[in-house]
């Protein structure tokens, strides 16, 4: 699995997490998911993404838009 692929995924399962979590236990987790969503549009301009840092510690290979 390369980076880019790695980030999707994290994306996508913390965008879920949360819009259950801000429908089962309470709404403020739906900020959360607002951030997310900022954190994903501004890094498709930027390149920039926390956690991508961890994961090439942790040995992901790397993709085309993450280097």
């Amino acid at each position: 699995m390369t980076l880019d692929r790695a980030m999707f995924a994290i994306g996508g399962f913390m965008v879920m997490l949360t819009v259950l979590l801000g429908f089962v236990h309470h709404e403020y987790w739906f900020y959360f998911t607002a951030f997310i969503g900022l954190n994903m549009f501004q890094s498709a301009f930027t390149g920039f993404c926390p956690p991508v840092f961890l994961l090439m510690k942790l040995g992901v290979k790397p993709g085309t838009a993450y280097k």
